[in-house]
């Protein structure tokens, strides 16, 4: 019984230091020419001329071709491709479905070989079939929200150059070497691609599909109008930046007003769990019931099911948008 439990605890270890390994990306290279072929897919894709990327885009799915072939059916494919990037990671998506099978089978295994109990296995199994993706979820938005807290200084840094007689290219570019990320990166990105011939119009656009927040589009419109009407681009930026940093302080008071009722949302939620394991450990026979029995079985499962629904209603009523 002794080699089982270490069997399971060098498991685990092994399986946290390949999703450590996953995280980190692989090679820079490899992912600086997937941006730039993405970028001229994404120009292709709104009517314009570009070059034949199809049997470079369906490589980049896996380099499994069994699971390349699936994931060029699954429609999601291009969508977690663009979240992967979205969250900084340089991962292909095979890899990432790969790794939630075989943390989702290897759960399984684990629980049902120690645990012995069929109910038990199968949500611990799911659970950890969706942990990598909530992972990729959960990095990409604390990135969109650390760019978004950055975002007012970069619409000020490009203001100040176009001020002091820069082109706005030259602004892109100044943003992309003086500023953290992943600001500077994505607007590294932009500057590259138009450097390398893609017109500026498009190059925001594939900007604002990287980066999915109101203030870049709200950015990028307002630059393609200015680009079509004329008008003063410092003042356009410095009245934008104004307008962002307005809605970050009425957001700031949002939450303070809200704090009361996410507090509540929160023990709500717990509440049920912690009674359970409670009752669990001072009167062990009056829950096993709840596992024995098929009624019981059937109560815990319509109660998870009831305690996930309304925890997604709490999360929509305390959460505002500004």
């Amino acid at each position: 019984m002794q080699w089982l439990f270490v069997a399971l605890i060098f498991s685990i270890v092994l399986m946290g230091l390949l999703f450590v390994l996953v995280l980190t990306g692989s090679a820079r290279q490899g992912a600086i020419i997937r941006g730039r072929l993405e970028a001229i897919d994404r120009n292709s894709s709104r009517g314009k001329p570009g070059l034949d990327l199809g049997l470079v885009r369906d490589e980049l799915l896996s380099s499994i071709p069994t699971l390349h072939k699936v994931l060029e059916r699954w429609a999601w494919s291009k969508r977690l491709r663009k979240f992967i990037a979205q969250a900084g990671m340089t991962m292909r998506p095979g890899k990432l479905v790969l790794f939630c099978g075989v943390a989702g089978a290897v759960t399984f295994k684990l629980v049902d070989r120690f645990a012995d109990t069929f109910y038990l296995s199968v949500p611990l199994g799911l659970l950890a079939t969706t942990a990598p993706l909530l992972a990729v979820l959960w990095k990409r938005a604390r990135r969109l929200h650390a760019f978004e807290k950055e975002f007012p200084e970069v619409i000020e840094l490009l203001a100040r150059s176009v001020r002091a007689g820069h082109s706005f290219t030259t602004g892109l570019e100044m943003v992309a070497t003086d500023l953290p990320e992943p600001a500077a990166g994505e607007f590294r990105v932009t500057f590259d691609e138009q450097r390398f011939g893609l017109p500026i119009r498009d190059a925001l656009l594939n900007l604002s599909d990287r980066i999915p927040l109101l203030d870049v589009r709200l950015f990028v419109t307002a630059l393609l109008v200015q680009k079509e009407t004329g008008g003063n681009l410092a003042g356009i930026l410095d009245s934008l930046a104004r307008v962002i940093r307005e809605r970050f302080r009425i957001m700031g008071e949002v939450r303070v007003r809200t704090a009361q009722g996410r507090l509540t949302a929160v023990i709500l939620i717990v509440l049920p769990l912690l009674l359970l394991i409670l009752m669990k450990v001072l009167n062990p026979d009056y829950v096993d019931l709840l596992f024995i029995d098929r009624l019981g079985r059937y109560m815990l499962v319509l109660a998870a099911t009831l305690q996930v629904i309304g925890s997604a209603i709490l999360w929509k009523i305390v959460k505002i948008k500004v």
